[in-house]
């Protein structure tokens, strides 16, 4: 990389962390208390939580594909936005219902922001992609993982006051739209042309025949689905085996530092091995550990699985951000990553629904086992089915 990507990919990192920062302050563990004092119901609990993710399925796709069009940098700049205002709002809401509205809105700030930030990421790396994608990926679940204890924090000290709280959010959530004004303006996009909005629908409809590129956003949504059931029901199955709530806590933040920790790493390692090694590696990895979750019984055996679970998501993650954008030959690496970030929110909003379906029917032995057999489906279909364009430019030499 020159001096200038380096210094526009430390600035993207920056924003991205203060972006997913803000967001996680205002999600957790803010919101479900918010919500219950409000006098919420468990179910309406449930959808409010889900607003932000039914808002990316909605808009990661066509907020891709408009970065294509109109640049980068203007649809990071709308998406920081809606970073920035909506917290302020929270303090104005008197109603579960009103609350929903808003989370909606919210969720329109990272339902744009990931697939355009992972695009503009794409384009500064055109070699050690994996790399880039694993960092960004990192900064940006830094942030993630600062919100919910900067949120829990000002919550215990401000004495349940949620005004006060909403308004550190909101204030925080306004650095990502003053360290975007730094990044340089698109040249490229300086100019109305009707050519680039004639593109729009064949880059869309493009991405959505391209076969590889929807199965390898396939294995991102699988892999989440398992993320979701671990995060939303091992908390429930560790409570049947007497760990407690702070156990469990400490257990599940082993998974988060260890992708935290190993993304940078497996990015890395996918440019030098290839991207289908380490997904097909990292799917089987997490498919062996789900069945093992719900046999453990104390702590001891539970932390190890949850980090090596941790691992596997490393694993899988940089390198399928990566294979995505070299699958995109056309350069419309929004559109590209638009659908994959699509496609992941429904696996990832699908995964409690589904483990808690067939726990209700099979329990927890059956159900994670069956959710690691659908793993394991689909890395055989993906081994068969997808190519690698670095293994085949490897091959070509």
């Amino acid at each position: 990389m020159t001096r200038r990507q380096t210094s526009l990919f430390i600035q993207l990192c920056l924003i991205g962390t203060f972006a997913r920062l803000s967001y996680s302050m205002a999600r957790s563990p803010l919101l479900p208390r918010f919500a219950q004092d409000l006098g919420a119901s468990p179910a309406l609990i449930g959808l409010i939580l889900g607003a932000s993710t039914i808002t990316g399925i909605l808009l990661k796709f066509p907020a891709g594909v408009f970065s294509d069009v109109v640049g980068r940098r203007s649809m990071l700049l709308f998406s920081t936005i809606f970073f920035a205002i909506p917290p302020f709002l929270y303090m104005f809401v008197r109603t579960p219902e009103h609350l929903l509205t808003l989370r909606f809105l919210h969720g329109m700030a990272t339902a744009i922001f990931g697939p355009v930030a992972s695009a503009y990421v794409a384009d500064l790396f055109a070699q050690d992609r994996g790399e880039g994608m694993g960092w960004f990926s990192a900064v940006a679940e830094l942030g993630a993982a600062i919100g919910p204890v900067l949120g829990g924090w000002v919550l215990l000290t401000s004495q349940t006051n949620y005004a006060v709280s909403y308004l550190i959010v909101g204030a925080l959530g306004f650095l990502p739209l003053l360290l975007l004004f730094r990044l340089p303006k698109e040249t490229q996009y300086a100019q109305y042309d009707a050519r680039r909005w004639q593109e729009f629908s064949r880059g869309a409809l493009a991405v959505l025949r391209h076969q590889p590129i929807l199965l390898t956003s396939t294995m991102e949504a699988c892999l989440f689905l398992g993320v979701g059931a671990v995060i939303g029901w091992l908390p429930l199955y560790a409570r049947l085996q007497g760990i407690n709530e702070a156990q469990v806590g400490l257990i599940l933040s082993l998974m988060l530092v260890t992708a935290l920790v190993g993304k940078p790493l497996t990015g890395a390692l996918s440019d030098r091995v290839g991207r289908k090694p380490m997904i097909i590696g990292g799917l089987l990895l997490c498919m062996v550990i789900l069945p093992l979750l719900v046999r453990a019984t104390t702590v001891r055996q539970l932390a190890p699985l949850v980090a090596g679970f941790g691992l596997g998501m490393a694993v899988v993650t940089p390198a399928t951000h990566a294979l995505v954008a070299d699958l995109c030959r056309s350069g419309k690496y929004g559109a590209a990553l638009g659908i994959f970030g699509t496609i992941w929110d429904i696996g990832d909003a699908s995964g409690p629904i589904v483990a808690g379906l067939l726990i209700s029917r099979i329990g927890y032995q059956g159900a994670f086992t069956s959710i690691a057999v659908l793993l394991a489906c689909g890395a055989v279909l993906f081994a068969l089915l997808v190519h690698d364009p670095l293994l085949n430019k490897a091959a070509s030499r």
